[in-house]
């Protein structure tokens, strides 16, 4: 059973903060690129953050870079997305998947894994 499940959306102010968490099953998050991804409202998904397994960089998208800070927990088999300053336009569905051997780099392909997605609301 490989698997990854995200966790804890919620509601948010403008301004505020989460921290998601990303979980894997049946295989080892270090030898796996993490991506995370956010599907606003009436739009497509986009991939917003990547923690890479070896030989590739952390990504963030425009959208986020300075906001929001990805991390892995080896010891808990788990990496995170601390979301800060969040804005209304963060609201949406985050979602996060696993690639074996994935480039960072590369957003929109060659993910293995996919979580069901936790929803996060901004708004006042």
């Amino acid at each position: 059973q490989l698997r990854v499940v995200e966790s804890g959306g919620g509601l948010v102010q403008p301004g505020g903060s989460l921290r998601l968490s990303c979980a894997a099953s049946g295989f080892t998050v270090r030898y796996y690129a993490i991506g995370w991804f956010h599907q606003a409202p009436g739009k497509e998904r986009e991939g917003i953050s990547c923690y890479p397994s070896s030989g590739n960089n952390i990504f963030y998208s425009d959208s986020v870079r300075g906001r929001f800070t990805i991390s892995r927990d080896d010891a808990k088999n788990t990496v995170y997305l601390q979301m800060d300053s969040l804005k209304p336009g963060d609201t949406g569905v985050y979602f996060c998947a696993a690639g074996t051997g994935h480039i960072c780099s590369h957003m929109d392909y060659g993910w293995d894994y996919w979580g069901e997605g936790t929803t996060v609301t901004v708004s006042s």
